[in-house]
């Protein structure tokens, strides 16, 4: 198996042969997804609230750096202990809950209208393409996951570099660049980022069928939030370069 989620790799589901106890089932996983999408929701909604009765950025800075410090902790501690991913995954969708708020606020000022857009756009699509994977008009063969691989790898190198060159003043301008190009570049990420949840379902269903362990139903659901995040991040970077 093969997923372009960095959180779902191909040893994920693999458990000693002697397990026995609950297993993952696909139902569990939904709940899951949907407790975590709501803790989301709720801390997100906080720090929304915060900026909103501020009208100050630096109000919600403190929010921020604790979302992004404390959600990369939490997901690593999900990823190499997938154990604890009852307790971490929620910690993670509380922490990105805080990022997501702020993030969202502050473009919602410069935008009006424009979260409820990406909200709208990424709904839409993980329940589109759930419904294309669950009819078999998607169909996640080899040749599909090496393809969503490689581009997801590309531009997670694109983004480093970037990131890198920021420390010297410089930057990659498409990347940022709200011309046609940084549009047309910001529309292939939505789309790779998309097409990451049909790897994410594939891997999923994969898991229930080899039967890992009950746990594994919080992991599979954190590493579907860990894409879905993706996706509205770059539904919202798209929206905003096709305003500006």
């Amino acid at each position: 198996m093969r997923s372009g989620n960095p959180v779902l790799k191909d040893s994920t589901f693999q458990q000693p042969i002697e397990y026995v106890g609950e297993r993952m089932t696909l139902p569990g996983t939904v709940n899951k997804t949907a407790m975590l999408l709501a803790m989301t929701l709720i801390t997100a909604a906080y720090t929304w609230g915060r900026f909103m009765e501020a009208g100050d950025p630096s109000a919600i800075y403190g929010l921020l750096l604790t979302g992004v410090v404390g959600g990369l902790i939490a997901a690593l501690v999900t990823v190499f202990k997938k154990t604890a991913a009852p307790y971490s995954a929620p910690a993670y969708a509380l922490f990105e809950g805080l990022f997501l708020g702020g993030i969202s606020a502050t473009l919602e000022v410069q935008f009006p209208g424009i979260v409820i857009q990406a909200v709208g756009l990424t709904f839409g699509t993980l329940f589109c393409l759930l419904a294309a994977y669950r009819s078999g008009l998607i169909k996640a063969t080899e040749n599909f996951k090496l393809g969503v691989v490689a581009a997801t790898g590309a531009i997670f190198v694109l983004y480093m570099i970037s990131f890198v060159m920021g420390f010297f003043g410089r930057s990659i301008g498409f990347i940022h660049d709200s011309g046609t190009i940084g549009i047309l570049f910001s529309a292939f990420v939505v789309v790779i980022a998309a097409l990451n949840l049909v790897l994410d379902f594939d891997f999923i269903e994969s898991g229930v069928e080899q039967g890992a362990p009950k746990y594994m139903e919080w992991y599979g659901a954190f590493g579907l939030l860990v894409t879905l995040v993706w996706l509205y991040l770059e539904i919202l970077r798209l929206l905003a370069k096709s305003r500006d």
